[in-house]
């Protein structure tokens, strides 16, 4: 029933304004809109929608928010760090950076967050 529904990922922010500044300069998503409801809109790859809504004291979560597919990592984390996006690196057993990039099976991750402590990932398909 909802495999063809355009997807929008909900994700509550402190501070609008800050915000808006990291998702529009650092990490270059293009503004959709404000919405009446207070909402603000991004267009997103294949249809899909964030959403960045005012939250008095955010709710942080301790997994990753978001995930970004791209087509080469390495040129993405690049570019995100020439923008002012400071990277995560992890050296537990099971999860492990080399150059800010952690192979997960058939994929590449890395992670950054975002002015609210969102964790956001970029990831890229290996196999």
């Amino acid at each position: 029933m909802l495999s063809k529904a355009i997807v929008t990922t909900m994700l509550p922010v402190i501070d609008l304004v800050r915000a808006r500044d990291f998702y529009e300069s650092k990490l270059g998503l293009t503004p959709a809109g404000l919405k009446p409801d207070g909402k603000f809109i991004y267009e997103c790859g294949g249809g899909a929608l964030l959403a960045l809504f005012p939250r008095p004291g955010g709710t942080k979560a301790d997994h990753t928010a978001i995930s970004f597919q791209v087509e080469n990592i390495e040129q993405a984390i690049a570019e995100l760090k020439a923008n002012g996006v400071v990277f995560e690196d992890y050296d537990y057993p099971d999860l492990r950076t080399v150059n800010h990039v952690c192979v997960l099976g058939a994929e590449k991750a890395a992670w950054f967050r975002d002015t609210e402590g969102n964790f956001l990932c970029i990831h890229e398909d290996i196999g």
